[in-house]
């Protein structure tokens, strides 16, 4: 499967946030992730955040989608990222 992830938390927690995403998708811009993930790992990247992230103040969203087909990507100025693979 395909997936966006998006993110807004607190400044404390960003930097944890980040690296974990980057275990598992391409850093595409600030708090942006995007990348093919199987559903195992999805389900173990959602587990690590939730224990990183304070779901009273923190939020995480994940769009998912079975393929790329019929979806486009469009960039407006700089490219930021997405090409690397992130370890």
């Amino acid at each position: 499967m395909y997936v966006i992830l998006v993110y807004d938390v607190n400044v404390k927690r960003v930097a944890k946030v980040l690296k974990k995403c980057r275990e598992y998708l391409f850093w595409v811009q600030n708090s942006v992730f995007e990348g093919k993930i199987t559903k195992a790992k999805l389900r173990s990247l959602k587990i690590e955040l939730a224990s990183i992230i304070d779901p009273s103040i923190d939020s995480v969203i994940i769009y998912t989608m079975e393929s790329t087909k019929y979806t486009t990507i469009e960039i407006m100025g700089k490219k930021k990222g997405g090409e690397e693979i992130m370890y």
